[in-house]
């Protein structure tokens, strides 16, 4: 029996598929995935809207410009997903410096986050990549509290 020279001449033909599937037809930006900027905006509308009414952790967006903090999201989101935009905001440690949030306010925010992509049925795959873009972001926001000098 020769099935050594079937397989690999299947394996062959399976390698210059997948190569030639990679060269033609390049894999789409999480960006383009997500539907482009419309798509992120009207994302990013809801969840400041779910954001606002969580008791959980709506104080800490008390005396936010709400309209620049949903252009930031915007911005920051297609940056990090390949998009064509650039984000113009602080770092977010800067911007979180002295609130207080705490991992638990992390979480809550998150799951702001998915209720919004749940509801314009981002699938699974795209929403984890994304949150795996954003929960690295847990270190710079998550920050103790800062001390009074009194």
């Amino acid at each position: 029996m020769h099935l050594a020279r079937p397989i690999g001449i299947m394996l062959a033909l399976a390698l210059t598929t997948t190569i030639a599937h990679a060269t033609f037809y390049p894999q789409k930006s999480l960006y383009q995935r997500l539907g482009g900027r419309g798509a992120i905006t009207a994302v990013v509308g809801d969840f400041v809207g779910n954001v606002a009414k969580d008791n959980r952790i709506n104080k800490f967006f008390a005396n936010t410009d709400i309209p620049r903090l949903k252009r930031l999201l915007v911005q920051q989101i297609c940056a990090g997903s390949g998009g064509p935009c650039q984000y113009e905001g602080r770092s977010m440690r800067e911007a979180h410096r002295g609130l207080g949030v705490r991992n638990q306010d992390f979480d809550a925010l998150v799951g702001d986050l998915v209720k919004s992509l749940n509801k314009f049925n981002v699938p699974p795959r795209e929403q984890k990549e994304l949150l795996g873009l954003l929960g690295p972001m847990r270190k710079d926001v998550v920050q103790p509290r800062a001390v009074s000098s009194n």
